[in-house]
Formats: structure tokens, C-alpha cells, sequence
């Protein structure tokens, strides 16, 4: 769950730095390390959620496949599953 959270963080924040560089000042250094951060970090969600147990009755793993909100979404699901 803690690697869930880490690159679901990651991945939003990684987002947010990029569109911001985009309706800014668009700074190409902050693009190149930026944009294969963000895609680490999308893939690192999927394989986080798919790797945490019991997932599939509540659909966390499909939910992981949204683009910068879906880690959020399934830390979501896994949590109300746990509790």
C-alpha cells in the first residue's frame, strides 16, 4: 500500500508540474525530466495496485488505469475494502 500511495503521489504531482510548465513558461529541462517521471509513475501505479493483495473483488486494479487521478482512486478502494 505504501508504494501505492508513493507513486500515486508521484504521478500527481509530476502532472501538475507539467501542465503548469505548459501555461507558463514551457522550460524544456522541465519537460524532459518531467514528462518520463510522470510515465514511470503512471506505470508504477498500475504495478502497485496489481501487486496489492485482494484487489479484484472492488475493482482497484481497473481503477488504477486513470490517467493522474486513478492511484488516488484505488488507495480509495482498498482502503474502504480494508476497513
Amino acid at each position: 500500500m505504501r508504494l501505492l500511495r508513493v507513486a500515486a503521489s508521484v504521478e500527481l504531482t509530476t502532472l501538475v508540474v507539467l501542465i503548469a510548465n505548459l501555461l507558463t513558461v514551457h522550460a524544456k529541462a522541465v519537460t524532459t525530466f518531467g514528462g518520463p517521471l510522470h510515465g514511470i509513475s503512471y506505470v508504477a501505479v498500475i504495478a502497485a495496485a496489481y501487486l496489492a493483495p485482494s484487489t479484484s473483488p472492488n475493482g482497484a486494479r481497473w481503477r488504477a488505469f486513470i490517467p493522474a487521478i486513478g492511484g488516488l482512486l484505488a488507495m480509495r478502494a482498498l482502503r474502504t475494502q480494508e476497513g
